[in-house]
């Protein structure tokens, strides 16, 4: 940090010139700086970890007020909430490629759906992925994963999104350098049991 006296022949100046210096003032007194940009990491499995949490953060209000409650005792041991008891624990079971379940303890129980990735259609830097699902049962979501070979394994590392069902999902997958991708499926029930993979469809991002 660099004090200054006068700034850019003025008394004051705050901003950034050319994307590399930057004005601003502390404790009453002017100073320049490099211009920093924030980092965003974007490795495979930050992707994955993020991809979990915002599915489990936007569908606790969806969960409901018995399996809420189910996590008061867990929350009470450590003094946070139930949300935060119910993130917290689920977060480690995703660390160990596990699915997320509503209510603690996990019985990795329910009827899984009866559901299919039917298909992948590329265009200019994307892919759409269409899944759809015959028998819902008991499920509560699915997960998507990408490759960039074919017969490849699902796991943490190569998972992209996590998505609520519905009868039919879709999903953009944005971004990508001209080629063929690889995608899988895994859909997961309420209780926390992971189904098995749904078979690969492959497109071309053009």
């Amino acid at each position: 940090m660099v004090k200054l006296a006068g700034p850019l022949m003025s008394l004051d100046a705050s901003g950034s010139i050319a994307g590399a210096i930057t004005f601003s003032k502390w404790k009453g007194r002017n100073y320049a700086r490099q211009l920093v940009q924030p980092a965003n990491p974007r490795s495979v499995l930050q992707v994955s970890t993020r991809a979990m949490l915002k599915f489990l953060s936007q569908d606790w209000i969806n969960v409901g007020a018995t399996p809420q409650g189910s996590w008061a005792d867990r929350a009470a041991q450590t003094n946070i909430s139930p949300f935060n008891a119910y993130i917290a624990a689920n977060m480690s079971r995703w660390r160990q490629f596990q699915a997320p379940a509503q209510t603690d303890p996990a019985p990795e129980t329910g009827t899984l759906p009866v559901a299919v990735l039917t298909s992948a259609t590329g265009g200019p830097s994307y892919i759409d992925l269409l899944l759809t699902l015959t028998t819902i049962s008991d499920c509560w979501g699915v997960m998507l994963f990408q490759s960039s070979t074919g017969t490849f394994t699902p796991s943490r590392a190569n998972c992209i999104a996590v998505l609520p069902f519905t009868a039919t999902v879709t999903y953009t997958v944005s971004g990508l350098v001209a080629g063929a991708y690889f995608f899988d499926a895994k859909f997961f029930t309420k209780e926390g049991a992971l189904g098995p993979d749904e078979g690969e469809v492959t497109a071309s991002a053009t």
